[in-house]
């Protein structure tokens, strides 16, 4: 499996915690790499092969303002421009790419009883990863701090499943993901567990192009229940395979970030990567 986590994505999420508690300040590229313990020259070379950017412009794209000018978009027609344009297929715009599968009401009833569950542990931009899949798609996908806790929240949603250590196509087409040739993505399919009403949600989430923000009333919206915000957060805080539906672009109305199952300081780190792919798409 191709090998996608920074060596130095530590030191990087160190920096992007300063960026983001200082952003205000606009801290200087020595400032930030005082803050890391390295030269300036260095921090500029590691975290510019990580981001695709250089500090400065992160720091420009997990600011209030840019966040803020991001929900002022039209999100529907950028994604239908994405689409028609062939960046869906080819790049990280792949959304339109991602498949839901619901589990039967048989699977979800009995907590997954007769299913083979096949699980890994994996690179990535922002950490090592476990993904999880059935026979038919990805059914989890977390960025824990604790193998062993993440295989305890993976048997607590699926009690009755039986778990088995190995890599699975299904694993393989969904990392493809993070990839940083932006080749040819396949089919992503996921399988997953959840209510009528958190399928719903989870699939607007996928309507969110890489590199765009939205807010919790923006999906109560798509879902035709403008009054359900607070229902549609619990719903995107029970997203069972974090990144690929892509949670993290939702934030508050004001511009913040707001908080995330998996640090406010990867949900950081995750808009900001994908703002600075999207700009080199689009060039």
């Amino acid at each position: 499996m191709e090998d996608t986590q920074h060596p130095d994505f530590e030191r990087i999420a160190e920096a992007i915690t300063f960026i983001q508690q200082n952003f205000r300040e606009q801290p200087r590229l020595e400032d930030i790499a005082k803050e890391v313990h390295v030269s300036p020259a260095h921090f500029q070379r590691i975290f510019t092969e990580w981001a695709g950017t250089s500090p400065k412009k992160f720091l420009q794209y997990i600011s209030v303002d840019y966040a803020r000018r991001l929900l002022r978009e039209d999100h529907a027609t950028l994604a239908q421009t994405t689409h028609q344009t062939g960046l869906s297929s080819t790049s990280r715009l792949h959304d339109l790419f991602v498949s839901i599968e619901g589990m039967t009401p048989a699977e979800f009833r009995n907590n997954g009883q007769n299913l083979v569950i096949s699980y890994d542990f994996a690179p990535s931009p922002f950490g090592e990863l476990i993904i999880a899949s059935t026979t038919k798609g990805v059914c989890y996908l977390a960025f824990p701090e604790d193998p062993e806790a993440a295989l305890t929240d993976l048997h607590h949603r699926f009690p009755e499943a039986t778990l088995q250590h190995g890599q699975t196509p299904h694993h393989t087409d969904a990392l493809k993901i993070f990839s940083q040739d932006g080749g040819e993505l396949s089919k992503i399919k996921l399988h997953l567990k959840g209510t009528p009403f958190q399928l719903k949600v989870w699939e607007a989430l996928l309507t969110i192009p890489a590199g765009s923000l939205t807010t919790y009333g923006s999906i109560a919206d798509k879902v035709q229940n403008s009054g359900a915000s607070r229902a549609v957060g619990t719903a995107i805080g029970s997203n069972p395979v974090s990144y690929l539906i892509p949670c993290h672009r939702v934030i508050q109305s004001t511009g913040i970030f707001g908080g995330y199952h998996w640090g406010p300081m990867r949900k950081t780190a995750m808009i900001g990567w994908e703002a600075a792919r999207r700009e080199t798409s689009e060039v």
